[in-house]
């Protein structure tokens, strides 16, 4: 039998059960009022949001908690103290489906990674000069 993929975050989320619906939208418009010139897209069958052509977060949902990734090593160590209730590990943030969704700390991570994005652009850009 072959897996049913998404082709829009829509579709992902409807295929989702309605516990993590309602963390997935939630964290979806977190994301999309933080940088609000990111665009959504799947990609690796998870939804992500793109800026400049370059992934600014994935975000998914599995059985007991939703992902955000990437998590760098910069982006934990500049929210120590608001991340310290969660799972970080490899590169991921896992956020329970039990607890209520930190909508500004995931606002403020998609800034942080919007950041990074942009810098790593401008270094791009500087790079080829």
């Amino acid at each position: 039998m072959e897996k049913v993929r998404a082709s829009s975050i829509d579709d992902y989320i409807a295929m989702q059960p309605p516990a993590t619906q309602v963390a997935l939208e939630r964290v979806r418009g977190a994301i999309a009022e933080a940088v609000p010139d990111a665009e959504e897209c799947i990609s690796y069958q998870i939804p992500a949001f793109k800026l400049h052509r370059r992934v600014l977060l994935y975000f998914a949902g599995w059985q007991e908690h939703y992902s955000v990734y990437p998590a760098s090593d910069a982006m934990v160590a500049a929210f120590p103290d608001e991340l310290e209730q969660y799972r970080v590990s490899k590169g991921t943030l896992r956020f329970p489906l039990a607890g209520k969704v930190p909508v500004t700390l995931i606002g403020r991570i998609a800034k942080f990674r919007a950041d990074e994005v942009v810098a790593r652009k401008t270094a791009k850009a500087k790079k080829k000069r």
